[in-house]
């Protein structure tokens, strides 16, 4: 494709926080931006140059969109596939309908994951799909206990029940009004990793190295971005997977993978868990810690723009701002006392513009750098009992 030059128009599905930091990473290089979302206060809408306020499957704001922008990206992987591939007849998108909808499907990513284990040489976790009655009688014992994941819509933990017994199993799948699911066996986890890869049209691809993610009632709480955070062997094999993956369906735009980290016969493994086709948390530490955020990259590869390698120059740890800190013991909502946070080294706070605070409502998060690890790290457990954010020291 031509290479989209400063100047123009790049457009967004999705006016969240992803949505925020792409249209500021787009309006730094020079390029107009536009945003469809319904939310009259989406945080992306309010700080772009365009907002198309309608629905993600409505024809005419898709029209209106398309006819704004020179390309387009999604800052979520739930924004109707088919509307990508609506939008794909007139403009580049980046990443494709076809990328997304495996992302979207549970059932779609495994059966990915599993083709590109024989080159990639990691696998998922032993599962089994549950889509009908006689599905759910033929599942093995041995994938007990286990966690009944709905094929579709679930993220940060929702739309996931642990079952340890069939009985239990029933029960969840009932629950979850039958809808398609995954079961997975349960595995014990001794850490879980993402990978961030930026692939371009012309198939160039580079990366960040594997950040190491610490999740708290299953939602990302610290990532830990630093040399040595994970075994060197571990790392590369993670590379690698990601790479593979992206590469064997044509993927454009940013792609996050996300990893556990199990015991294996021969020592530490890696089982392949799930892809985000946007930016992902997990990475907001590059923006601070590195020369090119994952934002820019992905600007840069939907725009047709060389794909820089970006450089990590400092080690960072992030740590993801809740709503829940916006409220005391007693539950009285109160303002965190940044005064005391920003008044650290090397600390970078980023609110995401949201007016309405609610518990487990990601607000921001804060990413501290610093020369050394050690300094990071005093700095991170300062930052985390100012605040009283958890999971900093798993």
């Amino acid at each position: 494709m031509p290479t989209i030059l400063p100047g123009a128009t790049l457009g967004v599905m999705g006016g969240g926080q992803l949505g925020r930091m792409f249209v500021h990473a787009a309006q730094r290089l020079g390029y107009f931006t536009a945003v469809l979302d319904p939310d009259a206060a989406s945080p992306a809408g309010l700080v772009s140059h365009h907002h198309v306020q309608t629905a993600y499957t409505d024809p005419a704001g898709l029209e209106q969109l398309a006819r704004l922008s020179a390309a387009i990206t999604t800052e979520f992987e739930n924004v109707p596939a088919q509307a990508l591939e609506a939008l794909a007849a007139t403009r580049p998108v980046a990443p494709g309908g076809p990328c997304v909808a495996i992302a979207q499907d549970r059932i779609q990513e495994k059966a990915h994951f599993s083709a590109c284990a024989a080159s990639s040489g990691v696998g998922c976790a032993p599962h089994a799909v549950i889509r009908t009655e006689a599905e759910l009688q033929a599942v093995a014992d041995a994938l007990l206990p286990g966690i009944l994941k709905t094929a579709r819509m679930g993220y940060d933990g929702k739309g996931q029940v642990r079952v340890k017994t069939r009985e239990e199993l029933t029960v969840a799948w009932n629950e979850l009004q039958r809808v398609p699911c995954v079961l997975e066996k349960m595995l014990p986890l001794l850490a879980e990793c993402s990978v961030l890869v930026a692939r371009g049209f012309d198939g160039q691809m580079v990366g960040y190295a594997p950040q190491r993610n610490v999740h708290v009632n299953g939602i990302l709480a610290v990532t830990h971005a630093y040399p040595g955070c994970l075994p060197a062997e571990l790392a590369a094999r993670a590379e690698a997977a990601t790479r593979a993956i992206a590469q064997q369906i044509g993927y454009v735009g940013l792609l996050c993978v996300e990893f556990f980290v199990v015991e294996g016969p021969q020592g530490l493994d890696l089982v392949v868990n799930e892809m985000a086709p946007r930016p992902h948390n997990s990475g907001h530490h590059t923006i601070d810690a590195c020369d090119h955020s994952q934002f820019d990259l992905q600007v840069h590869a939907m725009a047709g723009l060389p794909l820089p390698q970006p450089r990590q120059h400092s080690p960072a740890l992030m740590l993801n701002l809740l709503g829940d800190i916006w409220f005391d013991a007693k539950g009285r909502e109160r303002t965190p006392d940044w005064a005391q946070v920003l008044a650290l080294p090397g600390t970078h706070l980023h609110l995401y513009g949201k007016t309405e605070a609610r518990r487990a409502r990601k607000m921001g998060h804060l990413t501290v750098t610093g020369a050394d690890l050690a300094s990071v790290q005093a700095t991170a457990r300062q930052c985390a009992t100012l605040l009283g954010l958890p999971g900093l020291d798993t």
